[in-house]
């Protein structure tokens, strides 16, 4: 078969309806999403599942998530948390947070999950740290503020994924002058050059095209 787009997304089909399964919390989730009108950037299914395994296995108790959107990955979260764990996501769209906070409540984990609404140079410092788990999702411009506070609100063997790094093979490219762009290549450099952060990057292939993830952790 031939490495195409639309052989990648079949490849993540088959994998999410494997591994994944129906889910009417978070497939209702999605469609309240799609139904206000948000983008479809959410993270994909069998991302979702990696991110509350990696959650899993870490043992992460209080996770913050920074890029809500409509709660997808959100519900993947704090489900991985537990009764007793928290999750703090961060939006700085209230009509986004409006929609996510239904879906979270009506998936069942509302009690879990703390959402705080705008900016997250502007909500960030306003944080209690001891985080386990931080999922950065937002923004890319801002991505290595994002990365210093959560190196700030962690602490030594915090997990950090930062998602989107893939950016269609861009990143390569230093003469890029797309916003998006060189702001996952700064965020990449600081995982790389900072001592706070132990990390490695993935490429990854499916229905959200050619993208990737960072994963790190704190030193």
């Amino acid at each position: 078969m031939d490495s195409t787009p639309a052989a990648w997304s079949d490849a993540d089909v088959y994998l999410s309806d494997l591994l994944v399964g129906d889910d009417p919390d978070l497939e209702g989730a999605l469609a309240a999403q799609r139904d206000a009108g948000l983008p479809a950037i959410e993270v994909a299914p069998v991302s979702g599942k990696l991110l509350n395994l990696i959650a899993r296995i870490s043992g992460a108790r209080r996770v913050l998530e920074i890029g809500t959107l409509g709660g997808y990955s959100t519900i993947w979260l704090a489900r991985a948390v537990g009764r007793e764990g928290r999750v703090v996501t961060v939006e700085a769209e209230a009509d986004n947070a409006a929609v996510a906070r239904a879906s979270i409540d009506a998936a069942g984990v509302g009690d879990r999950v703390d959402i705080r609404i705008g900016r997250g140079a502007d909500v960030l410092p306003t944080l209690v740290g001891g985080f386990d788990l931080v999922f950065i999702d937002a923004d890319k411009e801002s991505n290595t503020i994002y990365l210093d506070w959560a190196a700030k609100l962690g602490h030594p063997g915090t997990v950090i994924i930062l998602d989107n790094i893939g950016r269609e093979g861009e990143i390569v490219r230093d003469d890029s002058t797309d916003s998006k762009v060189v702001g996952t290549r700064d965020g990449l450099r600081m995982l790389g050059e900072d001592p706070r952060f132990d990390a490695t990057a993935l490429q990854t292939v499916g229905v959200k095209g050619w993208d990737g993830f960072a994963l790190a952790v704190v030193v």
